[in-house]
């Protein structure tokens, strides 16, 4: 680490002009929250694997910028040489920067990989102190990182329509309205489940993530696919003549976009002089959405004539269509049968090898030991047999994130990943955490459950009981339309806060089909983002509260809902009302659970919901594993 740091400092005082700091973002050209191998820099210079985070390099300095997330992961990774700034407690990235640098500083970013919002942002952070952000004409982490992997070669696939459910050219039609409606001429876009989703496509490019490393532009007669053309065969090919989508190398977006803001990109699917005319009757406008378009592509454009907005496409891919909603119910099934399939069978494995009492049963372990180390589970092995599980299900395509399988103090690191040296081995005496989920050509899958195969602490029961409380809270809320995730976070963390409890991460996001596992742009979190968007019907969100004690033990719930419209008695101020519907099927461990402390009303939901669980996944399980989730869902009560 010493040496890329070192390395890194001398190219910043080499550079054109001399850089003070240097920024390395998290995300790639498109900025993803997943990318590919070659494109975790951040990874690379400070060895913090998280999903999310910023390095900066100074002089003298290294400091990496993560959130609530990853604080324990953190400080675990980052060696010495790095300082560990929590978001949300310590001064943003842009405040800490203009406070700490000097008057005047350079500091240098790759403008391909932050994007147009941040660049403002920190512009005018910087302003205060008349410092610079300086645009690297190439990523100095790149010259540095010599065994970088190379670019994925994967093919372009078309996602059939029995999956997708609308067509392209209905979706192009649509995005062009939009575009008239604000008398913008032209579209970029950058975010890569965004072009997945336009162009019915989908690819392997990034693990986890069905997409292709591609960009898009649509204007008001024609469209653009900008991808390294040895991905796309002669059958995908005829399929974009097909649609008038004229496909062009990935590396000419950045001349086409310059082509585009002087009103001289063409495509050979349309004349000249039609472009021209249509051009005429629109403004000058461009459509960029600041979020997910990099800044490199946006100093192409006249920025008096961009419209910064949120991306028209954002909220349509959000709102499935009812083909979407059939097939993500479907998956979630399947997906639900594999994760009882995979309780069945790491229940029958902790008694068999570690003399755990089980499932259902709450004493303490006999302390037997597997008798050979083949033999022995870890972290990592158990997960491995749950992807197992799900890859015999149909349409399986393979996981939605890397799973969380955490055992004791492990699963109080919010988004840990098992590594093969470093996993620790199955205990009957602590819990189980294990967030996982999977692709299927059909839906995206996302699920956590929380287990515990010995004896639960009183402490440890009060704690799944409160998170369990707010997760049925928040999933049985009637809410008017209009309503923002913002506004009901609170239902899931009140349980939590009765016994001044709290967790650092979002209650729920959006899923996508058969795409990202997190599809914006609603969410339901305490952050004030959570307030842009309200809840529509037909949009995905997961419920998941949790709650997490550093050193000793994690918790988290996690279903994912359908935003559903509601049936009232009372229509007050004729807004429409709004429910949720759960399309995650697994049961919660009973054993966790203090039933003392649950109303009558969350007793009968947790009834009914094991009663749905155990018809609906019955087809899917053999006689044993059917006769263990009867057991898993027998109805619960409370004695008087």
């Amino acid at each position: 680490m010493s040496e890329i740091l070192s390395s890194l400092r001398s190219l910043m005082a080499s550079h054109s002009p001399p850089l003070d700091a240097l920024v390395v973002p998290s995300e790639d050209y498109h900025q993803s929250e997943y990318v590919s191998a070659r494109d975790k820099r951040r990874e690379f210079v400070s060895g913090f694997t998280g999903s999310a985070g910023l390095a900066l390099i100074t002089k003298n300095e290294a400091r990496l910028w993560t959130d609530g997330r990853y604080f324990l992961q953190a400080i675990q990774q980052l060696s010495d040489e790095w300082t560990l700034m929590r978001m949300g407690e310590d001064p943003l990235v842009e405040v800490w920067m203009s406070d700490n640098l000097s008057e005047g500083a350079n500091i240098g970013v790759d403008p391909w990989c932050v994007s147009v919002d941040t660049a403002n942002r920190w512009g005018k952070a910087f302003a205060k102190k008349s410092q610079n952000l300086i645009p690297t004409t190439t990523d100095l982490v790149d010259e540095v990182w010599k065994s970088r992997p190379p670019p994925e070669m994967n093919p372009v696939l078309v996602h059939p329509l029995e999956f997708a459910g609308r067509s392209v050219s209905e979706k192009l039609t649509d995005l062009r309205s939009k575009l008239k409606q604000e008398s913008a001429r032209g579209l970029v876009i950058a975010a890569l489940d965004e072009v997945a989703w336009l162009y019915n496509i989908r690819g392997t490019d990034v693990a986890y993530c069905p997409v292709v490393h591609a960009f898009a532009v649509v204007t008001t007669d024609s469209a653009f696919l900008y991808v390294d053309k040895k991905k796309v065969s002669n059958e995908v090919s005829e399929y974009f003549k097909g649609l008038g989508v004229e496909v062009k190398e990935y590396t000419d977006v950045i001349s086409d976009v310059a082509l585009l803001a002087s009103k001289q990109l063409f495509s050979s699917f349309s004349s000249k002089s039609e472009d021209m005319e249509i051009d005429s009757d629109q403004t000058d406008r461009l459509w960029v959405d600041p979020a997910s378009c990099c800044y490199a592509l946006y100093s192409k454009l006249d920025a008096d004539k961009v419209l910064l907005q949120p991306s028209p496409l954002s909220l349509p891919k959000a709102l499935k269509n009812p083909v979407e909603l059939e097939g993500l119910k479907k998956a979630h099934v399947r997906d639900g049968a594999a994760v009882v399939q995979y309780l069945v069978w790491l229940d029958n494995q902790m008694q068999e090898l570690y003399g755990a009492s089980g499932y259902f049963m709450e004493a303490e372990a006999n302390k037997k030991k597997p008798t050979s180390e083949t033999s022995k589970l870890t972290e990592l092995t158990v997960s491995d047999k749950l992807e197992s599980l799900r890859a015999a299900k149909e349409h399986f395509r393979g996981l939605s994130f890397p799973t969380i399988s955490s055992v004791g103090s492990n699963a109080a690191i919010i988004h840990y990943s098992p590594e093969p040296e470093a996993c620790a081995e199955m205990d009957p005496d602590k819990i189980y955490l294990c967030d996982s989920g999977a692709q299927y050509l059909d839906g995206t899958t996302d699920i956590t459950r929380t287990v515990h195969f010995g004896k639960p602490s009183a402490h440890e029961k009060d704690c799944y009981t409160a998170v369990l409380k707010g997760h049925v809270a928040l999933g049985n809320a009637r809410f008017p339309k209009g309503t923002n995730g913002y506004t009901l976070d609170i239902l899931a963390r009140a349980p939590l806060w009765k016994f001044g409890l709290d967790y650092r991460h979002g209650t729920g996001h959006g899923v996508g089909s058969y795409l990202f596992v997190h599809e914006g742009p609603h969410q339901v979190s305490f952050r004030p983002s959570a307030r842009n968007v309200p809840l529509q019907a037909t949009m995905t969100v997961t419920d998941e509260p949790g709650y997490y004690e550093d050193g000793n033990f994690g918790i988290r719930l996690e279903n994912v809902l359908v935003v559903n419209d509601a049936e009232t008695e009372f229509n007050f101020g004729d807004k429409g009302y709004l429910q949720f519907e759960h399309i995650t099927w697994a049961p919660y461990q009973v054993k966790l659970i203090d039933l003392k402390q649950l109303t009558r009303e969350e007793i009968d939901w947790l009834n009914t919901y094991h009663l749905r669980c155990k018809d609906i996944l019955a087809p899917f399980l053999n006689q044993a594993e059917m006769e263990w989730l009867k057991k898993a869902t027998e109805p619960v009560s409370v004695l008087a």
